[in-house]
């Protein structure tokens, strides 16, 4: 358990836009926000993890709702799956180590 994280948080943003194309540049304009955050993270096929503290998962939520919104998306659905304990969360590495040899 990673003591230094105490929140991990796996993010999918789907906004509803006319084009897949267009779909894609919000989506990677939000993965773009979260990586400015410089927290851990993995960019995966459906989400994106990041681990930190709760207040920068809560924080980077609301801006890649509000970023999705300002790129023309008026229709954003989200997911979100989010690890709280006070005393530290398993890393994205614990959890997928032995899976990447």
């Amino acid at each position: 358990m990673n003591k230094n994280c105490k929140a991990s948080m796996a993010i999918q943003i789907l906004p509803k836009l006319p084009q897949q194309e267009e779909n894609i540049k919000v989506i990677d304009k939000v993965i773009e926000n979260i990586k400015s955050k410089g927290l851990n993270m993995v960019v995966c096929p459906f989400e994106t993890v990041i681990e930190g503290d709760l207040e920068d998962m809560l924080n980077i939520l609301k801006e890649s709702i509000l970023i999705a919104e300002k790129e023309g998306a008026k229709d954003i659905l989200t997911y979100i799956k989010l690890a709280y304990n006070p005393l530290g969360v398993m890393s994205i590495d614990e959890k997928t180590a032995k899976h990447n040899k």
